[in-house]
């Protein structure tokens, strides 16, 4: 099958579509291709998400059961565990997790992934990853592993990368509503990615290779994990002088050009910003240089838990008490509000480090019933007036929007609060 035969097959929306990964990205760009009136078959090596999926059961925030029921019920989502499934395939989109180890980008997911891929891939298929990673990849690694099936990339099959952009939980964004930047290994690539998307995205924005495609991933999330870092840095600073840094930021960003707010907090979390730039980071020491001002980035986020920690000691001093026997509330884990998604998050190293220095910790979060730290699970509590009393201090770490504010600060004998969520409110309240 030539390219004209695929691009044709896509825009009459006879294609048949693979996702491989159906996590918070693969998930819901298979409902939206699915929704568009492609034949979607979601591939995930875990049983109990496809047995999850097949019930109608989802477990990703953005995407709900009615939605999911839809797609299983026209006969358009077709959730496995094999991966012989993936043989008829005429676009395959790879969505795997590209976590760190050691510090060091971990490839082993694209790798597995693409060895399977290799296994079952036909002339005429378009390959695409969205799985963030360091500059280089689709053209320099996952290429190679596709070519191991016998085929060339760019005569017997088409390949590239699209940057997944997803936002979990962000309901201002619909999925449609995010332009899609696609860059292929090819113009013929280029062009079937941009006629797959276009069925289901709003506008799709072609750059000229797979390689500038990931560098604008990287530096989307760069931008952020840099402002971030001077917010933090600004937050400690102003402390230092008794100025509140979140009317100092309010008040600069009243400035209606050369200005975007940025907000200080506990650190950094999730799966996109505490990752990226250390990919962007590893990817230029491979070149023998240094990406200073990123590095340095991450040192500044990297060290906020354990700001946190010194700030709820000094709060603690000031009482009388030491953080050692103290009891300490935890408001929030999740990296961020409103969601249940506890990776990388700093609350974990705000728990750990206090436990270390013998503080009795609980937490409480509406999303999250238990996490896992290096020395065991720590349950949650119920969140009742009684158990905000019997606290030495809170510290909100997560501002779910759940949260009664004015009933924690009634209740709470003090507040560290590093999220600005108490902002107006009355009570025995520390900003960070």
């Amino acid at each position: 099958m030539g390219t004209l035969v695929l691009l044709q097959r896509i825009q009459e929306r006879k294609a048949s579509v693979a996702v491989v990964g159906l996590g918070y990205v693969g998930l819901p760009l298979a409902m939206a291709a699915a929704a568009a009136g492609f034949d979607v078959t979601g591939f995930d090596t875990e049983p109990h998400r496809v047995e999850s999926l097949t019930r109608g059961e989802s477990y990703v925030l953005d995407i709900d059961a009615a939605e999911l029921g839809a797609q299983l019920a026209a006969g358009r989502f077709h959730p496995t565990t094999d991966p012989a499934s993936l043989a008829e395939a005429d676009v395959i989109v790879i969505c795997v997790p590209t976590p760190l180890r050691n510090e060091l980008p971990d490839m082993t997911y694209i790798e597995e992934a693409g060895k399977m891929i290799a296994a079952v891939l036909a002339p005429g298929r378009l390959v695409i990853l969205e799985s963030t990673t360091y500059p280089g990849t689709t053209e320099e690694y996952l290429r190679d592993i596709l070519e191991s099936s016998g085929l060339h990339c760019g005569v017997d099959f088409s390949l590239g990368f699209s940057p997944e952009r997803i936002d979990p939980g962000n309901a201002r964004f619909a999925f449609a509503d995010v332009p899609k930047i696609i860059g292929g290994i090819d113009a013929d690539s280029t062009s079937l990615m941009k006629a797959f998307y276009s069925a289901f995205i709003d506008r799709v924005v072609p750059v000229s290779s797979p390689k500038t495609a990931e560098m604008a991933k990287l530096l989307e999330n760069t931008y952020r994990h840099v402002n971030i870092a001077l917010a933090n840095e600004i937050a400690i600073l102003c402390h230092g002088l008794g100025v509140n840094v979140w009317e100092v930021i309010d008040a600069a960003a009243t400035k209606p050009f050369g200005f975007q707010p940025f907000y200080p907090g506990p650190g950094w979390g999730g799966h996109c910003i505490p990752v990226d730039p250390a990919y962007l980071s590893w990817r230029v020491r491979q070149m023998h240089q240094t990406a200073h001002f990123v590095d340095l980035a991450r040192e500044i986020n990297d060290r906020m838990p354990a700001y946190v920690v010194e700030r709820i000691g000094d709060c603690l001093n000031e009482e009388g008490k030491s953080l050692k026997g103290s009891k300490l509330l935890i408001l929030g884990v999740a990296y961020k509000p409103d969601v249940s998604d506890v990776r990388e998050s700093p609350a974990l190293a705000i728990i750990a480090r206090l436990r270390r220095s013998g503080a009795v910790v609980s937490f409480h979060d509406p999303y999250v019933a238990s996490v896992d730290l290096d020395d065991g699970q720590l349950d949650g509590i119920e969140l009742d007036d009684d158990r905000l009393r019997e606290a030495d201090l809170v510290a909100v770490i997560t501002n779910h929007s759940s949260y009664a504010w004015d009933v924690v600060a009634r209740h709470a004998p003090l507040i560290l609060d590093t999220r600005n969520a108490l902002a107006g409110i009355e009570g025995r309240i520390v900003r960070l």
